[in-house]
């Protein structure tokens, strides 16, 4: 909402259509549909879609009317978590933002092209607001804290912010039982404060300890010891590390330290990430457990790492990247006359669905893939090669 943000420029000039505000938990939808609504001097009426019905939505419906023919004033209608409305109550909004009798402002944390309907939406625009930063959350912090006259030590601002998950009204609230606390001790918020305002332990962490302690989690999966790996999980969130945070270090890893030996891992650790998102902490401690346990039971392999390596360094080397004339983009008129996609030979015309032909540039010999003994590393391998010889090889799981 600065001076040259889009939405206030809509606002001020009296554009302001109909909207989507889209964002997790803390982010603002509600602070900013309030400043929206004033900006664009509209009358402001709020529902909740949790405890309203159609019976409430119509009467909003009906004074807002009368309230443009009576005093010409628009009204803004903002409806908190709007995705909860049903398809008959959505569809009673229909008219009004068609009309732009009212103003509506949709706040949802949940994504809006499958929970609201295509109908509304199309008649809204859709604004998308992300978690706050760590530097966002540190000057709402600063800010409250100017407000009451109060001080935080470094390390309680480093937990209160990093545990906050993206969250700004969470943070504030946490602040708030926080300064309560820190009454006591001239207006001065300690770590203790701010771990007994979260309800929970918080284990004191350098900036040394925590890189070490993320480096013993990873290491201890790569090692494949699930004690080790759920102790330093553990250590890690009851430290207010960020669950994105550990679900982004469980992505990487999969790929980096089990690759095709487990093609299930990606696929475990993406699942957690999106699950982080979805239920957030402390539920999420569940989801985050399970991933680093099934990661620290699965085969190991660094060969797609190893892979990427050589391959990144013969490119920085000044291998050739000149792409060979057959494999070139021949679609297009004149193509073939310069001789591109002459000679290719697709492979779903030949048995196996393979036939032998050049990819690579001119040369490059290649070699730079070096499979693992892992089983099913040796699965997808064996059949690959099978493939080639013409030999029908085992079944790939």
């Amino acid at each position: 909402m600065g001076a040259s943000a889009p939405l206030r420029q809509l606002a001020e000039s009296h554009s302001l259509k109909s909207l989507i505000l889209w964002g997790p938990a803390g982010t603002g939808k509600t602070t900013m549909a309030r400043l929206v609504a004033e900006a664009a001097g509209l009358h402001f009426v709020t529902l909740s879609a949790v405890s309203s019905g159609v019976k409430d939505v119509r009467e909003v419906i009906e004074l807002s009317r009368q309230r443009l023919a009576e005093h010409g004033a628009r009204t803004c209608l903002f409806i908190d978590e709007v995705h909860r409305f049903n398809k008959s109550q959505q569809d009673l909004l229909l008219p009004v933002t068609e009309s732009g009798e009212v103003v509506l402002i949709g706040a949802t944390t949940e994504n809006p092209y499958f929970e609201v309907n295509a109908a509304l939406l199309s008649r809204t625009t859709l604004w998308r607001l992300k978690p706050h930063t760590r530097e966002s959350l540190t000057l709402l912090v600063e800010r409250g804290l100017a407000a009451r006259g109060a001080t935080i030590d470094g390390d309680a601002l480093d937990v209160l912010v990093q545990s906050a998950e993206g969250d700004g009204r969470g943070v504030l609230t946490t602040l708030d039982v926080a300064l309560v606390l820190a009454s006591s001790h001239e207006n001065v918020v300690t770590l203790a404060d701010v771990g007994a305002a979260r309800d929970g332990r918080i284990i004191h962490q350098s900036q040394d300890s925590h890189y070490d302690q993320v480096s013993a989690f990873i290491k201890s999966i790569r090692g494949s010891d699930p004690d080790a790996a759920l102790f330093w999980l553990v250590t890690l969130l009851e430290a207010g590390e960020s669950a994105r945070f550990i679900a982004r270090r469980l992505v990487i890893l999969a790929s980096e330290d089990i690759g095709i030996a487990d093609g299930n891992a990606l696929l475990t650790a993406e699942s957690a990430a999106r699950a982080v998102e979805f239920v957030g902490l402390p539920e999420a401690r569940l989801t985050l457990a399970h991933a680093t346990i099934r990661l620290a039971l699965s085969p190991k392999s660094n060969s797609v790492t190893s892979a990427l390596s050589a391959v990144t360094a013969a490119i920085r080397a000044g291998a050739s990247t000149e792409v060979p004339a057959h494999l070139r983009d021949g679609h297009y008129r004149g193509a073939s006359d310069l001789g591109h996609g002459v000679g290719y030979a697709y492979p779903h015309d030949f048995p196996g669905n393979w036939v032998e032909q050049r990819y690579l540039p001119d040369g490059i010999a290649g070699g730079f893939f070096e499979p693992s003994a892992q089983p099913g590393e040796s699965r997808l391998v064996e059949n690959w090669r099978s493939i080639q010889e013409g030999i029908q090889g085992p079944p790939v799981e």
